[in-house]
């Protein structure tokens, strides 16, 4: 992150209105004021400006988020080698266990899903390609967290803090990092309802031969599904070896 000085007030300024219309799922120039505690002339400024550059849209009474960052996003995602490595592999760990099968990476601290796929027994959750997510309370991210030097483990909690999702979330970092070192003995990690209630995840991390991580993948469903052998056994090996393919392809195509 660049120091305090050198950032540019009304660039974080109409990022932070962005992101207002994004939490909000559209709003007016008085909600989105209200929201951030800034004067509306100046929340009405920033939308114009985004609007006449087609980064949001006006819908009536309502500003929203404009498919512009859709392009920026796609843009970025196709010049990710892991992404086009980790697709097929993805599709097909939904295949295999009919659940929810996804690959993320982590920027600025936090997870972010790059593709995902839904079995024909999938549960509907909150996920999407592009949606960030805390590391600490996802399988994929402690997946993340596990292969990361300690002293970037260190930075990002101290960023992000470990704030609570459901009553199963770590909140503790002596209690995270003790969990990090199991994930790294057995090579992969589970999400005990960690970010969500009633459902479970199992991820395994992605390292080409290079040694640096690169990706997660992760398979998810509901807890009645995920339990027992194929919770602790047959998932984990399934990940392990859809992590391997990635990981050859990376290193010979």
């Amino acid at each position: 992150m660049a120091p305090e000085g050198n950032t540019i007030t009304a660039t974080r300024t109409s990022l932070r209105i962005v992101e207002a219309l994004k939490r909000l799922d559209g709003a007016g120039v008085t909600a989105v004021a209200d929201d951030l505690g800034i004067a509306k002339s100046t929340v009405h400024n920033h939308l114009q400006t985004l609007e006449d550059e087609g980064y949001v849209t006006n819908e009536g009474d309502a500003y929203r988020v404009g498919l512009r960052f859709l392009e920026l996003g796609e843009y970025k995602r196709n010049r990710m080698a892991i992404y086009e490595k980790a697709r097929p592999e993805v599709a097909s760990l939904a295949q295999e266990t009919g659940e929810m099968a996804n690959a993320a990476v982590e920027e600025h601290g936090e997870g972010v899903y790059i593709t995902r796929a839904e079995g024909t027994q999938a549960v509907t959750v909150d996920t999407y390609a592009g949606k960030r997510v805390k590391l600490h309370c996802t399988a994929l991210g402690k997946t993340i967290l596990a292969e990361l030097p300690e002293e970037r483990v260190d930075e990002i909690v101290d960023a992000h803090g470990l704030p609570a999702r459901t009553e199963n979330t770590i909140t503790d970092r002596t209690e995270l990092k003790a969990e990090l070192a199991e994930i790294r003995e057995r090579g992969y990690a589970y999400d005990r309802e960690e970010r969500l209630p009633g459902l479970r995840c199992v991820a395994a991390p992605v390292v080409p031969e290079d040694g640096d991580l690169v990706a997660a993948l992760s398979v998810s469903g509901p807890t009645t599904r995920i339990e027992g052998d194929r919770f602790h056994e047959e998932i984990p090996e399934l990940l392990r070896s859809a992590a391997n393919v990635i990981e050859i392809n990376m290193a010979y195509s």
